[in-house]
């Protein structure tokens, strides 16, 4: 441990480096739940709506790639302000749709937006925040979103109430980048603040890490073939298993008639649980070992995914559908934080932006894929049919993540 970790404290940081964070995941999560509605109300099938909600998810995949470039050259702060902005045109893309095409367009907007602000403070929190506090910092990041992925639902709902109009929603986001672009140009920027303390013993800023995260990806992919065929593989399992709850429960909910405002209350509840979990979780994984997190966590979304496969045609189809949401919203709480302190553990501790860049790029193909994947099962079959699918793939997922999370990050003596 240097001589300056015991000097740290993560609340001297937290609202600088949380608060436009949060705003944005209120109005990403006030919109998630209600996609889905949105797309059937513009008479899109179950399985196009299922694509239009993916999206997003297709969205943060390609804004991996340029997103690193582009805070390089303006800078963090700018750059998160930009992208507020650019989610706002694809909000009013959204708003205005005629069709579900127009309307995936714009929600594919928001998701690029969506990759610079996740890119920006991972690369903060791995370069400034020590090791010792590390998982505890970022599985709290992973938990401002979940804390907007709880608040955001029971906006919608009562957005949707007063309003009579589901679309109405996509307002909610769009005062909410408002507000994320207001605190960025209100809020002294943490790396200024850190830089000044010398709390740090790094002189790489938020700005020069995320050049470099951004700097040769496929190559960095390449080079560390070994790991990401292998460890890599249960991080895109993670990422596909979490980005198939997010968009199957909307889409079930459609699927088995459930209003949209009730839609949204029962998604925030279970976010609740969700959002509630998160600290556990970083003090699980410091205090007992990565596995710890990740192996409930994912045999959790497995089981949670057949138990929905089963119950589809039951007269009991409701009750079930919120079990197990909030099933599944406790297991993905439980693995809060997990794949971004997995890619920090992994990288090279001198150099890690190159490593994180290919480790998040890997995950976030995991959640492109996904949905893409139960669209297709959905119109091939059913979404009964695809939800079983993927919770053998959950499982399949459990099995690679202990094989190999021992291998390439055993626990470390505290």
């Amino acid at each position: 441990m240097s001589t300056s970790e015991p000097d740290f404290s993560f609340r001297s940081i937290a609202l600088p480096a949380i608060v436009p964070t949060l705003l944005f995941s209120v109005g990403e999560g006030a919109i998630i739940p209600i996609i889905p509605q949105v797309a059937d109300n513009l008479g899109a099938s179950l399985a196009v709506a299922g694509v239009i909600a993916s999206m997003i998810l297709l969205g943060e995949l390609f804004g991996d790639i340029p997103s690193g470039w582009i805070v390089s050259r303006i800078g963090e702060r700018t750059a998160m302000i930009y992208a507020a902005l650019l989610s706002i045109v694809g909000l009013v893309t959204a708003l205005a749709a005629p069709n579900p095409w127009i309307l995936g367009l714009g929600i594919f907007a928001i998701g690029l937006s969506t990759a610079v602000f996740a890119l920006a403070r991972h690369a903060f929190m791995t370069s400034f925040v020590p090791r010792p506090f590390r998982a505890r910092a970022l599985s709290t990041l992973g938990g401002t979103f979940r804390l907007g992925y709880f608040i955001g639902p029971f906006v919608a709902a009562a957005v949707i109430h007063l309003s009579g109009s589901t679309q109405s929603v996509f307002w909610v986001h769009i005062v909410c980048c408002v507000a994320a672009a207001a605190s960025l140009l209100l809020l002294r920027d943490p790396v200024e603040s850190i830089t000044e303390r010398g709390t740090t013993t790094s002189e790489r800023t938020g700005t020069a890490f995320v050049a470099a995260e951004s700097t040769g990806l496929f190559r960095t992919i390449w080079a560390s073939r070994a790991v990401l065929s292998r460890l890599g593989t249960g991080a895109a399992l993670v990422g596909a298993m979490r980005a198939s709850r997010q968009v199957i429960l909307p889409l079930w909910a459609v699927s088995i008639g459930i209003p949209d405002a009730q839609t949204a209350l029962i998604i925030g509840a279970a976010g609740a649980l969700d959002f509630g979990l998160f600290y556990a979780s970083g003090q699980i994984m410091d205090r007992f070992g990565r596995l710890w997190s990740a192996l409930p966590s994912m045999i959790g979304l497995g089981v949670g995914h057949l138990a929905l496969a089963v119950t589809h045609d039951l007269a009991s189809a409701v009750p079930w559908f919120i079990a197990a949401a909030f099933f599944m919203s406790i297991a993905n709480g439980l693995g809060s934080g997990i794949l971004m302190t997995l890619g920090a553990d992994l990288a090279d501790q001198k150099n890690p932006a190159p490593f994180l860049g290919a480790w998040r790029f890997t995950g976030d193909a995991g959640s492109a894929v996904s949905p893409l994947a139960l669209s297709a099962l959905t119109a091939a079959v059913s979404i009964a049919f695809a939800s079983g699918v993927l919770g053998i793939v959950g499982l399949i997922g459990a099995g690679v993540l202990l094989r190999y999370v021992p291998r390439y990050a055993p626990r470390r003596p505290r």
